[in-house]
Order: structure tokens, then C-alpha cells, then sequence
């Protein structure tokens, strides 16, 4: 008997989609671990190169070497292509190269496109992709401009416009990477660079679909269902976690306690903002108060939208969950909305990414409090929660995580970024029907 040594391996699009994630990260590993990437010029050990490749390319931002100090320029040029690698998905870059050299995209490329871009459809899909890079890159060019206006008269024109692009760039794929060693913190009364970059994290937030419907905005009737979920459900967020934040954090002098009115304001509406997977910070973390840290991580929990640069559970995953609890204590049989009712498959989907997404969290929080036995537990739910939701947000304990530990926030980072993707996709395929049923059991619940 002869075997063909040429034997193809079909890999599906989940599994080309995650195996592209892996080889980004090694890439980006491997250059990070070279001695032309750190300040020192010195060679960088080649976990702390992963943790850091692997919290860019999964727009995370959780750092185990600081970002502003350790790395040189080019180093941080090599993080900066990363995270945008990372935010835009690196089929949008393998179609732009195609395009570039004039390849006609296939039908499978397509396909795993869609999955990627978590769209209904594939038609008209690379003119989706040509619209995300042009939009993506003027958002990001106009919001360093803005970001210049702030940053060019503290640190001069070169390294101001690269600090502003580098930050444009961050926010807007939701990483939370910063160059200035404090995230936000001394920015705290400066509207303009507060503002910008709030603004950055949301548009990166809402997913390009969303995007390109506000884009050829007509009327608010023509919205698909999808898009008023995501606007709804993230300004429902927004406001709900600015009050909080403020009703929290009034009294506490470590925090916002000593700001006028408006800074007030403006840094509990920021602290309402980048959980939803940027991770900046405008104040301190480890001095907020417990309600306030445990508020974020639910906030970080949720996370932005789908088909967005961002993570977490996604807002129209948690919006369908509550219309389908809401529906169960109306009496409904469905959950709906706007008149639209969702059909049992995508509230079972909904539940089930739930369930993988608390199962992730409880079993890693578990495990690094076996390992990393001098944290706490709220350091290291919210370490946890913050790698899921690629959110980079931290209680300062990244860099006193153990070897194990380092490797085990990594795998959350990855499974964050692409593992509750590629378990919804997975579940989104057609199974075969089978030709019978079960009888019904009868069970109690409650």
C-alpha cells in the first residue's frame, strides 16, 4: 500500500484564522528578543518577548517590561505594527497584500474572511476591507494629529509625532500600550488627550460593520438589528459605568477626590471607557476603591463589540443575554426587540460563549492563585479578567508574575483574542439534523 507523501492538509477557516494569530506572535516574539529591540541593546529573555509580542498582536496592553524604558525605538516601532497586525486581523493585511500585487482573492480567502470580520455574508467583503484600511488609517491619522497638538510642545516634533501616532494607533485597536510609564495618569486634567483618545477606543469598539453603516447613515429605521444593539447596549455602558465610576470615587483623595467638578467627570467617564478592552488609565487602580475595581472588572468582562478591534464577552452577546432573561420573566417564549424576535440558536450561542467565558476566568483565576501565591485574590481576578478581555488594565502585578504564571496570562491573552471568536464560529456551522428526538424529560429548575 502507498501512501501519497503529498497529501494536502485542509485546515478550516477557525483553525487558519487562530494558527495566523500564533505565527504573528512568534514573528513578533522572536524580533522583540533581539538586541536591536531593547534600549540596552542587549538580547531580551525570549518569555518576556512572547508576553509582550502576544499582549500586542492580542491588543492587550498587560506588559511585563515597561514599555516607555525597556524597549528602543525600534523596538516600540516593532509593538506599534503589532498591535495594528493584531487590531485589524492579519487577513486584512494578507487582502491588502493580494490587492497590492493584483491577486484575485478566492472563494475560500472569502470565506475565511467572513469569519474573521464575523459578517452575515461574503459578498462585497474585500470592498469592506479596502473601506476598513482607509478608514481605519484616517481615524488614526486624524486622531494623532489632534493627539500632536498636545504632545509636540512637550516633547518636541519628532518624538511628539511619534508618541501621537503610537497612542492614535493604541487606542484605536484598544491595546492600552503607552510610552510614558504612568498610562494616563498625568494627563488626567487634559481634556483634549482624554477626549481623543476616548473617542478612539469607542470607534475601535463599535466593529466595522457598525462603522460602515453610521458611514452610509440615511436613517436610523434603516439600521440593521445588530447596530442598534451595539450603539444601545455601549452607550447604556458608557453611562451607567460614568456614574458609578463617580459615585464611587467622590470621596476618594487617592483618586478623583481633590479634581474640580469637570476632571472629576471627564476621569470617571474615562474610567467608564477603557475597561471596555483599551486598557489606559487616567488614575490610579491600585487606589481605587474595591466597588470601583470590581465594577471594572465587570466592565472588562463585557468588553467592546463584535467584529471590532476589542474583546471581552462582546455587548451584543451580554444584550441578548438580558433580553433573553427579561423575555423568560415577561412570560415570552422569545427574546426580542425593536419588534425582531432571535431565535433559540443564537440564545443558546449566546449562553454557551457565557459559559466558556466564566468557566476561562474561574479556572485561571484558580490556578494563579496556586502559583502566585503572594497576590491576592482580587489582584489576581482582575490580572485574569483583564488578559481575557484583552483589556491590559492591572493592579501593577504583571511584572511580578512567575515564569508560570507569565505563561499562563499569555494563553488567557490568546484565548481572549481569539479563542471565544473561534468557539462562536465553530458553533455557527451547520450540523447535520438528525431524524429524530429524544422524548421530552421533566426536570425542576429554580
Amino acid at each position: 500500500m502507498q501512501f501519497s507523501l503529498k497529501r494536502k492538509i485542509k485546515l478550516k477557516g477557525v483553525q487558519i484564522l487562530a494558527l495566523g494569530f500564533l505565527i504573528a506572535i512568534f514573528i513578533g516574539g522572536i524580533i522583540l528578543s533581539l538586541p536591536i529591540s531593547s534600549a540596552s541593546g542587549e538580547a531580551t529573555n525570549f518569555l518576556d518577548a512572547i508576553f509582550t509580542s502576544t499582549s500586542a498582536v492580542c491588543v492587550t496592553g498587560l506588559v511585563t517590561l515597561d514599555t516607555s524604558t525597556y524597549w528602543s525605538t525600534f523596538g516600540q516601532m516593532v509593538i506599534m505594527i503589532l498591535i495594528e497586525v493584531g487590531g485589524l486581523g492579519f487577513m486584512t493585511f494578507g487582502v491588502l497584500i493580494s490587492l497590492v500585487l493584483g491577486k484575485k482573492i478566492t472563494l475560500r480567502e472569502r470565506l475565511i474572511m467572513q469569519e474573521a470580520m464575523n459578517t452575515h455574508s461574503i459578498q462585497g467583503l474585500v470592498k469592506m476591507v479596502k473601506y476598513i484600511l482607509v478608514f481605519t488609517v484616517s481615524v488614526q491619522v486624524f486622531g494623532a494629529v489632534l493627539l500632536s497638538t498636545q504632545f509636540i510642545p512637550e516633547y518636541g516634533i519628532y518624538k511628539g509625532l511619534f508618541y501621537s501616532l503610537f497612542h492614535s494607533i493604541s487606542s484605536f485597536c484598544n491595546a492600552g500600550f503607552d510610552l510614558f510609564g504612568t498610562s494616563l495618569i498625568n494627563y488626567s486634567s487634559n481634556t483634549t488627550v482624554i477626549l481623543v483618545i476616548s473617542t478612539l477606543i469607542i470607534i475601535g469598539g463599535l466593529g466595522f460593520t457598525v462603522l460602515l453603516e453610521i458611514y452610509e447613515f440615511r436613517s436610523i429605521k434603516k439600521f440593521s438589528i445588530h447596530s442598534k444593539l451595539v450603539l444601545i447596549s455601549t452607550l447604556i455602558l458608557i453611562l451607567i459605568g460614568t456614574l458609578l465610576m463617580f459615585v464611587f470615587e467622590r470621596n476618594n483623595v487617592e483618586t478623583i477626590a481633590n479634581m474640580n467638578m469637570k476632571d472629576k467627570m471627564l476621569n470617571s467617564f474615562f474610567a467608564s471607557v477603557s475597561p471596555r478592552t483599551a486598557g489606559f488609565n487616567s488614575v490610579s487602580t491600585t487606589a481605587m476603591t474595591s466597588v470601583s475595581k470590581f465594577l471594572t472588572i465587570i466592565l472588562m468582562f463585557i468588553g467592546g463589540s463584535p467584529g471590532s478591534t476589542a474583546g471581552g464577552l462582546k455587548t451584543v452577546t451580554f444584550a441578548i443575554l438580558v433580553l433573553t432573561v427579561i423575555s423568560v420573566i415577561r412570560g415570552r417564549e422569545d427574546a426580542e426587540i425593536f419588534g425582531r424576535r432571535f431565535s433559540k440558536g443564537v440564545v443558546y450561542k449566546a449562553f454557551t460563549i457565557l459559559f466558556i467565558a466564566v468557566s476561562l476566568v474561574i479556572m485561571f483565576t484558580m490556578i494563579l492563585l496556586f502559583t502566585e501565591v503572594s497576590a491576592s485574590f482580587m489582584d489576581i481576578l482582575y490580572e485574569v479578567t483583564s488578559a481575557f478581555g484583552t483589556v491590559g488594565l492591572t493592579l501593577g502585578f504583571t511584572p511580578n508574575l512567575s515564569s508560570i504564571g507569565k505563561v499562563l496570562i499569555i494563553l488567557m491573552m490568546y484565548f481572549g483574542r481569539v479563542g471565544p471568536l473561534t468557539v462562536m464560529l465553530a458553533l455557527a456551522r451547520k450540523n447535520k439534523k438528525s431524524g429524530y428526538k429524544y422524548p421530552e424529560g421533566k426536570i425542576l429548575i429554580g
